[in-house]
């Protein structure tokens, strides 16, 4: 039997009526899906109710419809029509709808032709095929979403249809093989004559017949994102979401829905994660009946959706793991389905060359033979590719001009980019380069020639930013002129690298291009435009290794990594700080994403000062690079390089590739964090510890290691201890005192 299957039994029912006893049956389908690891399964009533049944650790092949409950009070509806607006606020539904008496979160709403927002969707059909279909929407090139072959997943779509809108919804959900994963998305067409608006489209929705649970959000600001947050759930409704047309720095779009008591080792776990870059809603809502309710995807803040005859709109892909191992296990299957079924090109499995970038070294004050006398000094010390940060381009000399003008700043480069590259090149590096393709200054010429071409509201002022506009993405000639700089300076020059960044929201959202009913459009169309862009660069030139940046971490999401298989992670560069950014990241998102770099000290974010070897072992969790003018640190910083890049190089394919385990936490015990990756074959294991602020008069620490086989023996090659698995799992690792914001690394093998 595959992944997907139907069920079909009858049911008898009992309904008092006014003293009389009177029997009445009806056929209830139930699809599931099962993999070995979960259950999902879902429930067709008679009249075409689609009702959530279950979703969680695998079941056996039982008939399960009794879940559905038909039997509650007030019975189904099919026997006892008086009582149905009771029956459709009180029952679990799989893709709820609005104005037939279920009263809590919808995730469709739709405006018919009369203005009417009732929606009554009903079941129509079913289909089932190997592997996993792409996304796709009618005039979009590019939807991002996980990806799998008939081998490695199995795909269900069942159709519902609203008859009196004339309206069909597809809901797709793919069931990984050897994962707890399935993905979810929908899809509405207008098969009518008339045309409707959509008002509110959520990827999809789960329902539980209890509330308690714990709810883990990522949240921060710029400089502190995606701290961990979790709190117990509520009646009513709590929420994390976007209204800033990027999915922000103060809230990722991942939330977790745990057991009160589960930890990083015991315990169940359901993680929702969003593949889309924009705004989002991802929010729990328990009812008066003590069940819940999860919906995520688009924000309907200030978004509707004209679809006429025949057009369609996909809503983004919903990514759900569920754990019964805790949170850790929840972690490391997302990581590994990013890893293998969301990242693509040819850096996808591979090490990432170690960088310099010059931005906290030079900031603006550069020129051609600062950046080489950078670039010469790197290379003698293993530094593999020079990254040329902000201002090489236009007039740009402070971060008030010439965004959009992507023509390289003679003054800075003279005889432009490609002697500069070539004499780069010839040092045996590579070279990379930073664009901000999505803005424009009002002092630059692009703006000048094309004030209509950034987002705006004709008649009220354009707010600004860093002094800065944001271009209107949706439209095509905004994506073609700016594109086609980008390859006018790709084509000129080697440049293997591009760093991808963003540094503001969205405001006054409006497109001089856009008809006025398709205004609201913009938030989303502006993010689809995006796609296109990136889809276009990294299809045009696969060889790119392109990083996505937002002012740091305001646009690390799934979306992104489809196109970039790093993000920079956070502007604040601080190895302490960092410890909490990249700990909150690994809750749903793999270290080899992370983009981290040791800069100089006191850190130009926080004034902190910590030790150089403690910033290359908290960079190591991450793609590893140097953000600093290595031509002006202090020497004995200058001699380690080398030493640091030998250990990167040493451990990076076991971090990039295993399996990880937080040992600290610093949201709980700001005392220390430690952290251990395993290897798949559990051959050998890396342990980090980093002590925070030393205390005196205390003893060591015993610190228990995880994920290693209890039965074969491991040598801890730094102190060449032998021990059995099970004993360093359950007897732990000694790490005496030692200095302030200090690091230990120790690196385990099997014998």
């Amino acid at each position: 039997m595959g992944m997907v299957s139907e069920k079909k039994s009858t049911i008898s029912y009992v309904k008092w009526d006014r003293g009389a006893n009177r029997e009445f049956s009806e056929e209830v389908t139930v699809l599931r899906m099962d993999n070995g690891k979960i259950t999902y399964a879902m429930g067709i009533t008679e009249e075409g109710y689609l009702l959530h049944c279950y979703y969680g650790r695998a079941i056996g092949e039982d008939d399960i419809s009794y879940l559905m409950r038909l039997s509650d009070h007030p019975f189904t509806p099919n026997g006892n029509n008086r009582d149905r607006l009771i029956f459709m606020d009180s029952r679990l539904f799989e893709f709820p709808c609005p104005g037939t008496g279920d009263y809590r979160e919808p995730c469709l709403m739709v405006l018919d032709e009369d203005g009417m927002s009732t929606c009554d969707l009903r079941f129509k059909e079913y289909r089932t095929m190997k592997g996993k279909p792409q996304l796709r929407q009618k005039g979009v090139s590019c939807i991002p979403a996980t990806y799998a072959n008939a081998s490695e997943a199995e795909t269900l779509v069942v159709t519902m249809e609203d008859t009196h809108c004339d309206i069909l919804v597809e809901l797709t959900y793919t069931m990984f093989k050897d994962m707890p994963v399935i993905t979810r998305s929908a899809r509405v067409i207008n098969r009518g004559y008339n045309d409707i608006r959509i008002q509110q489209f959520m990827s999809g929705c789960v329902e539980w017949d209890y509330s308690n649970f714990e709810m883990i959000t990522l949240n921060g600001n710029w400089a502190r994102e995606r701290a961990i947050s979790r709190v117990p759930l509520h009646s009513g409704k709590q929420s994390v979401d976007s209204r800033r047309g990027i999915s922000s720095h103060q809230h990722n779009p991942f939330i977790a829905l745990v057991d009160p008591h589960a930890t990083e080792e015991t315990g169940e776990a359901y993680g929702f994660n969003l593949v889309y870059s924009g705004n989002f809603l991802a929010q729990a809502e328990v009812s008066t009946s003590g069940y819940t309710r999860v919906v995520m995807g688009i924000n309907p803040y200030d978004f509707s959706w004209l679809l006429r005859p025949e057009e369609d709109l996909t809503a983004p892909e919903l990514v759900m793991v569920y754990s019964d191992a805790g949170i850790g296990a929840m972690s490391r299957t997302f990581h590994d389905l990013y890893r293998g079924h969301l990242i693509r090109g040819q850096w996808k499995d591979k090490m990432r060359p170690v960088l310099i970038n010059n931005w906290e070294g030079t900031y603006f004050n550069f020129d051609e033979e600062k950046i080489y006398a950078i670039a010469e000094s790197a290379s003698k010390l293993g530094i593999e590719m020079l990254v040329l940060d902000d201002g090489w381009f236009g007039k740009r000399n402070y971060d008030d001009c010439s965004l959009g003008d992507w023509y390289v700043n003679e003054e800075k480069l003279k005889g432009g980019l490609k002697p500069l590259v070539d004499r780069i090149n010839a040092l045996g590096m590579k070279f990379g380069l930073w664009f901000e393709p999505e803005m424009v200054s009002p002092d630059s010429d692009l703006f000048r020639a094309h004030p209509d071409w950034a987002i705006q509201i004709i008649g009220r002022d354009m707010t600004q930013a860093r002094e800065q506009y944001v271009l209107d993405y949706s439209n095509p000639e905004v994506r073609e002129n700016v594109y086609g700089q980008i390859r006018a300076i790709l084509d000129n020059a080697n440049v293997e690298y591009i760093k991808w960044d963003m540094n503001r929201a969205l405001s006054e959202v409006g497109s001089t291009t856009l008809p006025r009913k398709r205004q609201r459009e913009l938030w989303h169309r502006y993010v689809l435009g995006v796609y296109e862009v990136m889809d276009r660069l990294t299809t045009d030139y696969p060889y790119l290794l392109l990083e996505g940046c937002s002012s740091g971490g305001a646009r690390f999401d799934p979306g992104m990594l489809y196109f970039a298989p790093q993000i920079w992670a956070s502007d604040d560069t601080d190895a302490i700080e960092r410890l909490k950014i990249q700990h909150g990241t690994s809750i749903c998102y793999p270290v080899s994403t992370m983009g981290a770099h040791v800069s100089d000290c006191p850190n130009h974010a926080i004034g902190r000062t910590t030790p150089f070897a403690t910033r290359g072992d908290v960079a190591m969790v991450g793609t590893f690079g140097y953000e600093l003018d290595v031509t002006r640190i202090p020497e004995a910083d200058r001699e380690a390089i080398p030493g640091q890049i030998e250990k990167f190089k040493k451990f990076n394919p076991l971090v990039r590739t295993g399996d990880q385990y937080r040992l600290g936490n610093l949201f709980e015990d700001d005392s220390f964090d430690a952290w251990m990756f395993v290897a798949k074959d559990k051959s050998e294991a890396v342990f980090t510890f980093v002590q925070i602020l030393n205390r005196p008069s205390m003893p060591s620490r015993r610190i228990l290691l995880r994920g290693l086989d209890p039965e074969r023996t491991y040598r801890n090659e730094d102190t060449g201890e032998v021990r059995l698995g099970a004993t360093w799992m359950t007897g732990g690792v000694i790490v005496g005192a030692f200095g302030d914001f200090a690091s230990r690394t120790m690196h385990f093998t099997a014998v």
